[in-house]
């Protein structure tokens, strides 16, 4: 038998070839298809400006009714009439109130009677190293200036070992320290004006304590007259760590 087909059109020899061109086509349609960009427009409408011609209106000008200016003041002239005198006026006369030479003095004696001399309480504090007699302590009465100097020391030492107690509190936070009190005799023997520094305000109220108990005392002289008293005091709060 003999073949139908012609071998020369063989339709299926080329179909790789058509089936990469096909596929190429295809692929460059998409990748413009997907590059193609659009851009919006804004209708812009155009009008016709219409250039009109303005006309200014010319506006009278009207005279208003004024009043007319003031007239100007009147000159008056002064007439000057010359009258005789006839009442004599005094003249006041200014006499000088300088002293003179020849001007006597009235002599006075002042009498010392005549002198009043007013007191005036002075408010003086001496310190106690260089007052001339010293405050005098209960229980120093008697002795020499140096003896109660000396006695007023001693027994400042012995009410501070006496009313001495260490605060329950500077025990417990383990403060301790040296507090100094400065403290004042006044003109009538209290004590006044206490003050103190120390390491803690718990000591440094504890040595107050003390100086606040001490007793009314004999004031200090100065040139035979009591005068204020400044005296310091060292008190020492020391804990003890011996075992």
């Amino acid at each position: 038998m003999e073949a139908k087909k012609n071998p020369e059109l063989e339709i299926g020899r080329n179909s790789g070839i058509y089936f990469a061109i096909g596929l190429n086509l295809m692929l460059l349609l998409s990748w413009r298809a997907l590059e193609y960009r659009t851009y919006e427009q804004d209708d812009v409408e155009i009008g016709v400006v219409n250039m009109e011609t303005q006309f200014e209106e010319e506006i009278p000008i009207v005279n208003a009714n004024t009043p007319p200016p003031p007239p100007p003041p009147a000159v008056v002239q002064e007439v000057i009439q010359i009258v005789e005198d006839v009442e004599e006026v005094e003249e006041t006369v200014i006499e000088s109130t300088e002293i003179g030479q020849d001007d006597a003095v009235e002599e006075r004696i002042v009498e010392v009677s005549d002198v009043e001399v007013e007191e005036v309480d002075e408010d003086v504090q001496v310190a106690f190293a260089i007052i001339e007699d010293v405050p005098v302590f209960p229980g120093c009465e008697g002795l020499s200036k140096q003896g109660t100097k000396d006695c007023f020391q001693k027994k400042i030492q012995e009410h501070v070992g006496k009313n001495f107690t260490y605060p329950q509190t500077a025990l417990d936070l383990g403060i301790q320290g040296r507090v100094s009190v400065v403290f004042v005799i006044d003109k009538s023997g209290h004590i006044t004006n206490i003050r103190s520094r120390g390491p803690d305000k718990i000591l440094q109220q504890e040595a107050e304590r003390i100086i606040g108990k001490l007793p009314k005392m004999k004031p200090g002289k100065q040139r035979g007259m009591p005068v204020k008293v400044a005296y310091a005091v060292p008190i020492f709060f020391k804990l003890d760590t011996g075992s």
